[in-house]
């Protein structure tokens, strides 16, 4: 008796759950929306992620021998990396230094030609530099000489060749200086990194179903009216991978194709597309299950390289995906409308939304145990036909 109890309480438990998913599947549109961003507060504690979601590396190079002499033999990409508040105190600092250690040779051929002792001086003997008479005045003396300014009231004379020699060593020297910090400046400033900036990830990627495909999916924006051209989305999935001959790499990189639609050629990116990967068996992603999603240990790093139009500069715009950042069974809320006035409209407010796939594959507990399911009753459904059919020939 109590075995029949408990078997009458799990039919009816069944039943209250086949009912509840037949609800879910009638009342899809009353399903409420996933913001993307929501389980970032979930996230696994301190996970490890070589690509930050901004796109920037969490790659440390350490103990490397000579690694300041590498820098100095680039000295230019060195400059142009460097931070803008190192970049400004080395621009000062680069004009201060030239014009004290000018100004202190300036001043020791002064003191080594006597200039110093103005008493002792006779009408007949001209200085090296008019009116330089101390360490002050040698750099001014520098500082005019090398900005152009031209008070001319300190001057150099014909006195000294080695003090002429030294001035227009002093102004070609600066000068070099002037235009490789220059160039830097425009350099840093020419560069695509920030249009890069002005193309957005969904902070999340969904698996669902796309053209009877199963894909994973994720969607790009670009934030400016400017287009952007020649476009090329691309993945490296990075996971641990052991080797057959036992060796374990840390970092493999399989390689992961985005589609737009099917379609291998470059998108056009003037409004926010949605790029498939198709899991298929040549997929790198192939494992993947309902069950293991949230067990496996990998990230997928997308990058998207593009032409700026207006400048012709090639930019790379770049984030990561972590397994807690994908979502099975979900599918993304469409931001592209028509306005009354006949424009089109990206509400970008949408951006970030996922909702549940309206397929009822993803509200199984195991979709291969639906599978398999429905591969038998197929195949019940076909002996029967076949057994109606041998009847029917048997009766004639």
């Amino acid at each position: 008796m109590p075995n029949s109890a408990l078997e009458t309480a799990e039919l009816k438990a069944n039943k209250t759950e086949a009912v509840k998913m037949e609800t879910t599947k009638i009342n899809m549109s009353r399903v409420p929306l996933v913001n993307g961003g929501i389980d970032t507060a979930l996230l696994k504690a301190h996970k490890p992620r070589v690509m930050s979601k901004s796109g920037h590396s969490n790659v440390r190079i350490d103990k490397v021998d000579g690694i300041y002499l590498l820098y100095l033999q680039d000295l230019w990409t060195t400059v142009i990396d460097m931070k803008w508040r190192y970049k400004l105190t080395l621009f000062a600092a680069t004009f201060i230094m030239t014009w004290f250690l000018f100004g202190v040779i300036y001043y020791a051929i002064a003191f080594l030609h006597g200039d110093l002792e103005i008493n002792k001086f006779t009408p007949k003997r001209e200085p090296c530099v008019k009116n330089v008479d101390s360490l002050t005045g040698a750099f001014l003396f520098s500082l005019e000489s090398q900005t152009t300014i031209g008070y001319g009231f300190r001057f150099i004379t014909e006195e000294c060749p080695h003090a002429i020699f030294l001035l227009v060593a002093q102004l070609v020297i600066t000068t070099l200086i002037e235009i490789f910090i220059t160039g830097t400046f425009l350099a840093k400033i020419a560069r695509p990194k920030k249009r890069a900036e002005t193309i957005k990830f969904s902070h999340c990627a969904v698996i669902t179903k796309h053209n009877g495909e199963l894909c994973l999916v994720i969607r790009v924006a670009n934030m400016r009216k400017s287009l952007l051209i020649q476009c090329q989305l691309s993945g490296k999935l990075l996971q641990t991978y052991e080797t057959k001959e036992g060796e374990r790499i840390l970092l493999n990189q399989a390689s992961v194709k985005f589609n737009v639609d099917s379609s291998s050629e470059s998108p056009f990116l003037i409004l926010p597309l949605t790029f498939y990967h198709i899991l298929d068996e040549s997929s790198p992603l192939r494992d993947l299950t309902p069950q293991n999603l949230k067990e496996k240990d990998f990230e997928l790093v997308v990058l998207l390289n593009a032409t700026v139009e207006s400048t012709s500069a090639v930019c790379q715009s770049r984030t990561s995906y972590i397994p807690d950042e994908i979502h099975w069974g979900y599918e993304f809320v469409p931001v592209v409308s028509l306005s009354p006035n006949g424009k089109y409209v990206a509400d970008f407010s949408q951006f970030e939304k996922i909702r549940r796939s309206t397929d009822s594959i993803f509200y199984t507990v195991d979709s291969e145990k639906q599978k398999l399911e429905e591969k038998y009753r197929q195949e019940d459904q076909r002996e029967r036909e076949l057994r109606t059919m041998l009847l029917q020939q048997s009766n004639v």
